[in-house]
């Protein structure tokens, strides 16, 4: 075409008309596209603004990938959530790239090494995410994150302290998840396993008796050389996944529901370092981890003292389940400690309730929902009535 347009335009220059019929014979097109030609056109765009059916989300995007320190997997693994019409990954990380939505991240280089099957594990806690419900309720989140050497399979554990106990117990339930013990776990130099001595770094006596009674030996990583547990840092990037569930969440268990739901992403993904999929190469190396001592062992490590948060609704969430105490202690802080099939809840060392433990999601003690519905409803006559009939209607709901 680029000789038909010369040629049209020394037509022009010379202010003659053409013949379009002959330049069409001459140069063997039609007719009508020498006059189109001679009219203005100029041939298709060499490349086209073809819309794309993400641009519909574009200000959800923008504004997930926005939130500090997200990825763009998180922010695409959310909206998959969602059932949004996403597309794959690929295209999706091209879009955010070509609109220049990508958050920009610092890399740095460390060496990679391999464990044998069986042989170790890594620990880490991704600590103080700060979540807020879609009621307005401050989450300050804990994940322990628990992740086997040679397959990379991962435990991610919800909590919202980081005692000692806390690990010992995260610990337990990845051993069991993972139905066994590696020979050795490494951990950072967390305090809850490290005491700083005059001498130097010495592992905490209660931690060796642990690792002692459950078969492993506790290794800890160079100071100020995190790269050592490199596998379990890069799994932390997947609980950032967390982050676009800010303000979308109803209560603490749908976020306990989505952390589950996210280790079921990562350990049925492709690893970049291996290639496959976590779970896959988790059915060999499983075979190669220690069995857990006798339950006798277990249950002397669980028997324990947690902290809780008294929610709004003047309960505590318990392995699951929500039980009450007096309103007076909503968003304080009480301890909880498991005897024999009883919850006892201590405010200090004021104990303030006891539960028997249960497998309804809702425990409330009649005295205490009375107390609470003081303060709700203005006709106090009627309320014996009101907290008799709802604590019934709530029963018979939690039955079906």
């Amino acid at each position: 075409m680029v000789n038909i347009i010369g040629q049209i335009n020394i037509f022009k220059a010379m202010k003659i008309k053409p013949n379009f019929s002959e330049l069409a014979r001459e140069f063997g097109i039609d007719r009508r596209t020498v006059k189109k030609y001679y009219e203005g056109y100029e041939g298709k765009p060499k490349t086209r603004k073809k819309q794309s059916k993400l641009d519909k989300y574009y200000d959800e995007i923008k504004a997930k990938l926005q939130i500090k320190g997200v990825t763009v997997k998180g922010v695409y693994e959310y909206f998959v959530s969602k059932k949004y019409d996403m597309g794959t990954y690929s295209n999706f990380n091209k879009y955010v790239k070509r609109k220049g939505l990508k958050p920009n991240k610092k890399v740095s280089g460390h060496p990679r090494f391999e464990t044998p099957e069986g042989k170790q594990a890594q620990v880490d806690w991704k600590e103080n995410l700060k979540l807020i419900s879609k009621h307005g309720e401050e989450f300050i989140v804990n994940v322990f994150n628990y992740k086997l050497g040679y397959s990379r399979y991962c435990h991610f554990e919800y909590r919202k302290t980081k005692t000692q106990q806390d690990v010992i117990e995260c610990l337990i339930s990845a051993f069991k998840a993972t139905g066994g013990v590696p020979q050795e776990i490494l951990f950072d130099n967390m305090k809850t396993i490290v005491d700083i001595t005059s001498e130097g770094r010495k592992i905490n006596n209660k931690l060796k008796a642990f690792a002692d009674d459950f078969g492993f030996k506790i290794r800890l990583c160079k100071p100020r050389h995190s790269y050592t547990k490199g596998k379990v840092e890069a799994a932390n990037k997947f609980i950032e996944w967390l982050l676009p569930y800010n303000n979308e969440f109803e209560n603490e268990e749908e976020l306990i529901k989505i952390i589950k739901e996210i280790n079921k992403k990562v350990n049925q993904s492709i690893n970049q370092s291996t290639g496959i999929q976590p779970m896959l190469l988790f059915q060999k190396e499983k075979e190669y981890l220690s069995p857990l001592p006798n339950n006798s062992i277990i249950e002397n490590y669980m028997n324990f003292e947690q902290k809780a948060t008294v929610h709004k609704d003047s309960m505590i969430y318990y392995k699951g389940n929500k039980y009450s105490v007096p309103a007076k202690y909503i968003n304080k802080t009480v301890t909880l400690k498991v005897i024999e099939n009883e919850l006892h809840i201590y405010f200090n060392t004021e104990l303030i309730c006891v539960h028997s433990l249960s497998n309804k999601k809702l425990n409330y003690l009649d005295s205490h929902y009375r107390e609470l519905m003081k303060n709700a409803i203005k006709n106090k006559e009627d309320i014996e009535d009101i907290c008799s009939n709802n604590l019934y209607e709530l029963d018979r709901l939690l039955q079906r």
